[in-house]
């Protein structure tokens, strides 16, 4: 099947999906889902934030997932218990002292405030939207393709690949880091190049297939930025994470959607938790509330986190006394307060999933960790990176949420200036730049007032 002939059967598909799920075409909306079906301008609409609030949150939501990264970088896949006899609590960014690997930092020894593979994917994906906004989107609404998505990803691909090939000399090095980046992007490849190509046999064999078959977080390391893209328009921001989560199989891809949309309220003024458990609610375009046997496995999380949280924070003194633990090294708060935290880790290491960077467990300490911070940056970073697993994963998801919600210049004054710096300076990536970048992209679409006749 050639492309021309793959998108017409792929739109085949949306448009039943659509006559089926909208009023009128015999479908009964249910409580959990009231959201209008159909595409309108108004999905596309930003907030009409200032432009200086605006380019604060887009900063802020890259910074905070930078920061959240560098947090869980040096101890990612760790158990928490093993993270408190090594380093104590962990409230700041410290050393990186990893081998390198294509997912995780490209380096040895990387200073504090160096990531891994959560921020270059922030990156790419702003990449793609300033690409997508110049070719076809000025003064518009903007709707990204999933074919040039795919067709992006290859062209970065071939372009790693050609550095490989341009190495010189004899030393080794050079060559093991060039092919570290190819490896980054190689699973990935397997799956767009199909996708792009239009193959579908192809692409649904590498899908299947994809870091092993395992329902990963794939879409979850980019769609924070298309909360960005469609700041306050949690609607827009799903439809658009959807639409790109070629790399999600099963309910991932209605986490992805959903990371999106959480991070685009987060966009609006004087969000709270209830915004974003409305967002968890309402916003269902593909109809996952009605899936049959299961439901929308992503809102049960949310239920689910919100049950460990309200567990752990039952927690009494009394029973705390109970408890045989002790406080890590240099911990800032009481007892109790580490009690109901260990006791929300219990809990979240019972619903652990086989693989850490499976796209439900994500999910769920995500929402834990909003749940349990209420909303709090600095300790919300604090709950997840302590906690281990794919800590930097989960801290870079709820880092970009919560710094779009507070704002760049609300981030922690040291974590934001060095993690800014390091990524400039040592990781090639100017997060100041792609932000000012994003901003102007956001207000170009903007309808420009009509002059007076």
């Amino acid at each position: 099947m050639n492309a021309k002939a793959f998108s017409l059967f792929i739109f085949s598909i949306l448009a039943v999906a659509c006559q089926a799920d909208s009023p009128g075409a015999g479908a009964t909306p249910t409580n959990l889902s009231p959201v209008d079906m159909s595409y309108t301008e108004a999905d596309y609409q930003d907030l009409r934030l200032a432009d200086s609030l605006l380019y604060d949150k887009i900063l802020g939501s890259l910074v905070g997932s930078a920061i959240g990264d560098a947090m869980g970088a040096p101890t990612e896949m760790w158990h928490y218990d093993d993270i408190s006899e090594a380093y104590g609590y962990v409230d700041s960014l410290d050393l990186v002292l990893r081998e390198p690997s294509p997912e995780g930092p490209w380096d040895f020894n990387l200073p504090p405030g160096a990531g891994t593979d959560d921020t270059r994917w922030k990156d790419l994906m702003v990449r793609f939207a300033l690409a997508e906004h110049d070719l076809r989107a000025r003064g518009k609404a903007l709707q990204m393709s999933p074919v040039r998505f795919a067709a992006f990803l290859n062209q970065r691909y071939e372009s790693l690949i050609e550095d490989l090939k341009a190495t010189e000399g004899p030393a080794p090095e050079p060559f093991e880091d060039n092919m570290r980046r190819i490896t980054w992007l190689q699973e990935w490849t397997r799956v767009s190049r199909a996708y792009a190509a239009g193959d579908i046999d192809v692409y649904r064999d590498a899908l299947a297939r994809f870091y092993g078959g395992e329902m990963a977080c794939a879409g979850m390391l980019y769609a924070p930025v298309l909360g960005a893209v469609y700041p306050g328009q949690p609607l827009a921001a799903y439809r658009t994470g959807y639409d790109l989560a070629l790399f999600d199989i099963g309910y991932a891809r209605d986490v992805t959607g959903l990371t999106a949309a959480l991070t685009a309220v987060a966009f609006q003024p004087e969000a709270r938790l209830d915004t974003f458990a409305a967002v968890l609610r309402d916003v269902d375009p593909q109809g996952f509330f009605r899936s049959r046997l299961l439901g929308r496995l992503a809102y049960k999380q949310y239920q689910q986190a919100r049950a460990i949280v309200r567990e752990a924070k039952r927690l009494t003194v009394d029973e705390q006394r109970a408890m045989s633990f002790r406080l890590p090294d240099n911990y800032p708060y009481d007892s109790l307060h580490y009690a109901q935290t260990l006791h929300a880790y219990r809990l979240l290491t019972k619903a652990q999933q086989d693989a850490p960077f499976h796209a439900g467990e994500i999910h769920l300490i995500n929402l834990t960790a909003l749940l349990f911070s209420e909303l709090d940056f600095p300790r919300a970073m604090e709950f997840i990176t302590n906690y281990g697993r794919d800590n930097d994963t989960v801290a870079a998801v709820t880092g970009a949420i919560l710094g779009a919600l507070h704002g760049f210049q609300a981030l922690p004054e040291a974590e934001r200036e060095r993690v800014m710096e390091v990524n400039r300076e040592v990781l090639n990536i100017d997060l100041e730049a792609l932000a000012r970048r994003l901003t102007d992209a956001v207000l170009a679409r903007r309808p420009r007032p009509e002059l007076p006749q």
